[in-house]
């Protein structure tokens, strides 16, 4: 599992499937973040993962967003997670970069 780090606390990798997420859990991420809408091409669906997050007790949270459409609202969604959520963080997409820019855009809504 390849991912990248944005900052020490907070990742993001391509679409994951039930091995990668198990390896992510592994390697001590503890909160995962779906950005990827289940209606896409390729999308594995995130109740599958979420079974297994679960089973493992790491927090996985659906925050669909669509490629190049990202709105100051999801911007704001993003922020409270990551003032609230446990880290190390790990959101996936299809290829990451959703992840990253909407990581970018959430910054400037960031109180923590």
């Amino acid at each position: 599992m390849q991912e990248n780090f944005l900052t020490e606390d907070f990742a993001v990798h391509g679409q994951i499937n039930a091995n990668d997420l198990e390896a992510a859990i592994a390697a001590g991420f503890k909160t995962i973040i779906c950005n990827r809408p289940d209606s896409e091409d390729g999308a594995v669906p995130f109740d599958s993962l979420k079974s297994i997050a679960e089973a493992k007790n790491v927090p996985i949270i659906y925050q669909p967003v669509i490629s190049g459409a990202l709105t100051d609202d999801d911007a704001r969604q993003l922020a409270d997670i990551l003032d609230s959520a446990e880290k190390p963080i790990l959101a996936y997409c299809r290829s990451g970069a959703r992840c990253a820019s909407l990581f970018d855009m959430a910054q400037a809504y960031r109180t923590a």
